[in-house]
């Protein structure tokens, strides 16, 4: 960090922490469950703020374009983490949502806190990975001051990409380089400056959010069933029976034959049964509602 900026919130000494080491074990742990509790309504106040920044991410989507998190440390981690579970859920590329981590993926499972103090390795990062306009960055820096993610978002921006930025500390909101700023205030932590608590809580929160709403809003979940998911293992694959014996009312042992005919594709299988067409039928469909399930089978909300 430097001088220039004040100090920001989650650097700051938490009052109601100062003598959690003469506590008991219970009261530590209420201490903590406390400050925990006050994340999720400082998340709900940046509600507009998280939606502005999923249209903008759908928008991109549509472009054709990817969502990449740029982070380090525990945010880096989180955006990585989120990335990941995007195929299984969903059922997208690898390559639609992305997480940059500061230090590579080995910072995933070690400490590599020097690797985010240089901007110029944020910008490269966008680089490498070929950034366009059509794309949109998310920056994740508790402290919002992170160089290499600063430069990550700063090299994204002259390339045109969209962009937007999570940080706990609103001192530093201001000067973020990003189109759209989410500034949950969690406040000081517990332990001071360990933003793998709150902060990291708070950032969680808000990545589950654009993620599972842009993916809603793509026509990737009908009701709030993961129609798109991949059944890749048991748990899955019997999700994936439920779920079609749920939309249909079919009994297990029909529904099961039904997804063997649409090639263990969710949501082929119910356009098959609806529309009453083959797994080529299905597809087709799907192609021509812009593959929006609801759309295809012409149910109402």
């Amino acid at each position: 960090m430097t001088t220039q900026h004040p100090l920001p919130t989650t650097e700051k000494r938490n009052p109601r922490s100062e003598n959690i080491d003469a506590l008991s074990t219970r009261q530590i742990v209420e201490l903590i469950n406390a400050e925990d509790r006050q994340v999720a309504p400082a998340v709900g106040e940046q509600c507009g703020r998280i939606a502005a920044a999923v249209d903008m991410i759908v928008g991109r989507f549509r472009r054709g374009g990817r969502l990449f998190y740029v982070g380090a440390g525990t945010s880096g981690r989180l955006g990585v983490l989120d990335a990941s579970e995007c195929p299984p859920t969903f059922g997208v590329e690898p390559t639609m949502v992305q997480g940059i981590i500061a230090g590579g993926y080995g910072a995933l499972v070690r400490s590599m806190e020097g690797a985010e103090d240089h901007p110029e390795d944020g910008a490269k990062a966008i680089d490498e990975h070929g950034v366009t306009a059509d794309d949109a960055v998310v920056g994740l820096a508790a402290c919002g001051l992170t160089p290499y993610v600063r430069g990550a978002l700063e090299r994204a921006r002259r390339i045109g990409a969209g962009t937007a930025f999570i940080t706990c500390a609103p001192e530093v909101a201001a000067t973020v380089p990003a189109d759209i700023v989410i500034n949950p205030v969690v406040g000081p932590e517990v332990i001071t400056g360990s933003t793998r608590m709150k902060a990291g809580t708070a950032t969680k929160l808000v990545l589950n959010t654009l993620t599972t709403a842009a993916m809603v809003k793509l026509g990737k979940v009908y009701g709030n069933l993961m129609v798109d998911l991949q059944a890749t293992n048991a748990k899955l694959r019997d999700r994936s029976v439920r779920i079609v014996m749920e939309v249909t009312g079919l009994a297990r042992d029909r529904a099961q034959a039904l997804l063997d005919r649409a090639a263990g594709k969710v949501k082929p299988a119910l356009v098959m049964h609806f529309r009453k067409v083959d797994l080529a039928g299905a597809q087709r469909i799907l192609e021509q509602n812009n593959h929006s399930l609801r759309a295809a089978i012409g149910t109402d909300p």
